[in-house]
């Protein structure tokens, strides 16, 4: 008996210190769990609080992002330049890119789809008329399509009638003369075919060139409505190029003859700047030199391009005379008959500060670089440019000599930075 209780005591005791063991475990294994959670949570509120502590304008690129996206630093250097001439100019179109649209030929204007300031596709419709030329074409052509039928009808009747001749004169049922006169009679029906043909085909080409398709043409029919007729007879204005309506002279109803220009379009993507430069500073220029351009619309921007023309002529009261500038102006922000205030290249050199072309970026209109601030931390500097000298971008504020800034993948952190403006509004 006592050994039994013994051996209970001692079954109770193990059983005892096993289950302590193991609550013992269990407790110290959820607290290394919450201290593993705690600790992450920890760090990840470090790191977001990190983040959240950059000055706006400030992008963290790790030295392993920046190699995978090929960033690679510059200097801003001190190098010389042309110098350069201040004159005044006016913002004009391209002539080498406007088009003077007039109609075909006379007719009454039905339908306008565009009017002063609105911007057109190639090809797109710019006013439908009745054509009075081209409905007078279209009445002729049918006649002459009718005329033609009428041709190759009398042409096979005069082809069955040789047939039958020549099988009557095998037999002698017929004279010799008689054969003369069908054979006779075929060839000028053949010939009255090619000469309807003809007609048929010259005022077809007619047809085309007032903008009807091959398709069109073949709708038409003598034996057809009067419905399809009639809206052949309608001519569409179209748009040669994209650009925009500078000029518009037409109203609906009006009747229109083909002398008068009713739109002008000018492709903006590239503009005029004419410049005056006066008599005595015209040697100090040459011929496609670099130019920048502002406006007072947009105080912040610099606009580049090229000197094209110089001209041969000097205003007897200004004593200037006019330099032709090409500029870019892709998304059309010159408009026309702006002033313009003109940087021109001289012959002359002078030092200017530089970086790469690739270090400038453009944010909201604003040209920017990044700065280095420490190997992983870049600030944007918003700057102002001049001149373009091959592949290097003159700086007239914003940077000082030997800064380090960000030359090749600036647009890698320029995404960055708008991707945290993004973060930073929601």
């Amino acid at each position: 008996m006592n050994d039994t209780l013994s051996l209970r005591d001692r079954i109770r005791r193990s059983t005892g210190a096993r289950f302590a063991v193991v609550l013992l475990l269990g407790i110290a294994l959820g607290a290394g769990a919450v201290w593993l959670v705690t600790d992450r949570s920890s760090a990840e509120s470090e790191t977001e609080h990190h983040e959240s502590d950059l000055p706006a304008g400030t992008v963290e690129i790790p030295e392993t992002a920046q190699r995978n996206a090929s960033v690679e630093m510059a200097r801003v250097t001190r190098t010389r330049l042309p110098a350069t001439l201040e004159v005044t100019g006016i913002v004009a179109p391209d002539e080498s890119r406007v088009a003077h649209v007039r109609p075909l030929a006379r007719g009454v204007v039905e339908r306008i789809n565009v009017t002063l300031g609105s911007r057109v596709t190639a090809g797109q419709p710019l006013l439908t008329y009745d054509n009075v030329e081209l409905g007078q074409l279209v009445g002729e052509f049918l006649s002459e399509r009718a005329a033609l039928r009428q041709a190759e009808t009398d042409r096979e009747v005069k082809r069955t009638s040789l047939s039958r001749a020549e099988a009557l004169i095998k037999i002698e049922a017929i004279a010799q003369q008689e054969l003369d006169v069908r054979r006779a009679e075929f060839r000028n029906a053949e010939a009255a075919v090619a000469s309807a043909q003809a007609r048929a085909s010259k005022i077809e080409e007619q047809l085309h060139r007032f903008g009807l398709s091959d398709a069109d043409i073949r709708a038409l029919s003598p034996e057809a409505d009067e419905a399809p007729h009639r809206a052949a007879s309608h001519s569409v204005l179209r748009a040669p190029f994209a650009g925009v309506v500078t000029k518009f002279d037409v109203a609906r109803g009006e009747v229109v003859e083909t002398d008068k220009e009713l739109f002008t379009i000018a492709d903006m993507s590239s503009v005029w700047v004419l410049a005056d430069v006066y008599e005595k500073d015209l040697s100090k220029i040459r011929r496609d030199g670099a130019v920048s351009v502002k406006v007072d619309a947009y105080p912040d921007r610099t606009f580049t391009g090229r000197i094209t023309y110089v001209s041969d002529l000097i205003d007897p009261t200004t004593r200037s005379a006019k330099v032709r500038c090409v500029v870019e102006n892709r998304d059309g922000a010159l408009k026309l008959d702006m002033f313009a205030k003109v940087t021109l290249a001289s012959a002359d050199e002078r030092e200017a500060l530089v970086v790469p072309e690739d270090a400038i970026q453009q944010i909201d209109n604003q040209s920017i670089v990044f700065a280095q601030q420490t190997p992983t931390r870049f600030e944007r500097r918003d700057v102002q440019i001049g001149l373009r000298s091959g592949r290097l971008v003159e700086i007239v504020g914003g940077l000082d000599e030997g800064q380090t800034i960000v030359g090749r993948g600036s647009f890698y952190l320029k995404t960055a930075l708008l991707r945290e403006r993004i973060g930073d509004e929601h």
